[in-house]
């Protein structure tokens, strides 16, 4: 196996990842990446093996666990009831409730809301040079999970604080200021909504709380911290994705020249598959090996974590034919932008959904949107998605 370095907050690293993806594929099918002391995975066929493995998993091994650090107790109290990190049968029983309640047909019923936002954000945009992101991208994800949960949409920056806050615990090179700012925000957070969850329960509403109360009171024991992990994993997972996934994907799309007829509703489908193949919002996932596993020639024995590279996999030469180039056109193939097997994402069809409403209005209201400057990616690793992206027209 051979050892690679890359530190995932240099800057031209974070402007630029998939050049040491390539080289790091190229290196091997398994290759040790020495700053995160991990071996890592970067092709498409041992990522989508490891993700579809359920002898790899998201929880910690007993045998692994750390303890945890005092003052970012409040962050693991709401990890420790998260399905993200849970396998089953807890993960089985949390991921049936919440696909019972965030169902295809309530995730549909939000598309004309979604366009009316996008429209009213778009029709306000100012003239001029303008950064599209706190303008535009982040606010039509924070206020649809927002509307989907039935939390007031004036809770918005609050809400976006917390979040901004939260993900910071699964960045590289995180601080101890990083620390305290995710265990203030998860003790808000959990504050505010376990107060919510206790009104919801005196007054029921046509919201996602409400339908996963009413499935724990119908005797699915839905705990309450359940609960609230549940909802803060809707609005961090659901909102920082969407965020970048459409600042991403304008983005890409400004840098071809625009989106001629890409975004056509004949064409809007293969083009969102595209856009998150080409530059995914999130590039890191990790799994526990919980038995002794070959993948690739490489063995893992139990309690060995590995590192999946899911924005490397979509950039595999073996499965897409000049994978560096943005091709709208190209024959459709799954990518692994939003994980695959167990742990898919939930959130999945509603980002499919905002970025498919979103996108056309937006470029239909300013046609000759441009970009206004060299556009900047945060250091937020393993997260990808733009620090601003200043447009103008």
């Amino acid at each position: 196996m051979q050892r690679l370095r890359q530190s995932p907050t240099d800057s031209a690293f974070v402007q630029n990842p998939y050049a040491f993806y390539d080289r790091a594929r190229e290196a091997g099918k398994i290759v040790f990446w020495e700053d995160y002391n991990l071996p890592c995975v970067f092709g498409q066929a041992a990522a989508n093996q490891i993700l579809r493995d359920r002898r790899f998993g998201r929880e910690i091994p007993e045998d692994k666990r750390q303890p945890i650090a005092p003052h970012t107790a409040p962050f693991y109290a709401i990890e420790a009831h998260s399905m993200l990190e849970l396998e089953p049968p807890r993960h089985t029983r949390l991921r049936s409730l919440v696909l019972r309640a965030f169902t295809s047909r309530r995730i549909e019923a939000m598309g004309p809301e979604i366009e009316a936002l996008a429209r009213d954000l778009a029709e306000a945009l100012p003239e001029g040079e303008f950064d599209l992101l706190p303008t535009f991208a982040e606010i039509i994800p924070v206020v649809i999970i927002a509307r989907l949960l039935g939390v007031p949409e004036a809770m918005k920056d609050d809400l976006l604080a917390w979040s901004h806050a939260m993900v910071g615990m699964y960045q590289a090179g995180r601080t101890r200021a990083m620390e305290d700012a995710a265990a203030s925000a998860s003790a808000d957070f959990a504050a505010f909504l376990r107060e919510y969850v206790d009104s919801r329960r005196r007054q029921p509403g046509d919201d996602l709380i409400t339908s996963l109360i009413e499935a724990e009171e119908a005797g699915e024991k839905l705990s309450t911290d359940e609960l609230i992990s549940t909802c803060v994993l809707l609005l961090n997972a659901g909102h920082e994705a969407t965020v970048h996934a459409i600042g991403n994907s304008v983005k890409t799309l400004l840098e071809q020249g625009g989106p001629k007829d890409w975004l056509s509703p004949e064409k809007i489908g293969a083009t969102i598959e595209e856009l998150l193949r080409f530059d995914p919002p999130l590039h890191m996932f990790t799994r526990w090996a919980y038995e002794r596993i070959e993948v690739m020639g490489h063995v893992f024995e139990p309690g060995e974590q590995v590192g999946v590279m899911l924005a490397a996999a979509a950039r595999d030469p073996g499965v897409w034919d000049r994978p560096a180039v943005f091709d709208p056109g190209r024959p459709a193939k799954p990518h692994l932008a939003f994980g695959v097997g167990l742990h898919f994402c939930v959130g999945a069809p509603l980002a499919r959904l905002e970025m498919a409403r979103a996108l056309p209005v937006l470029f239909e209201a300013r046609p000759n949107l441009k970009l206004a400057g060299t556009p900047e990616y945060a250091g937020t690793y393993h997260f990808h998605g733009l620090s601003r992206l200043m447009v103008r027209g």
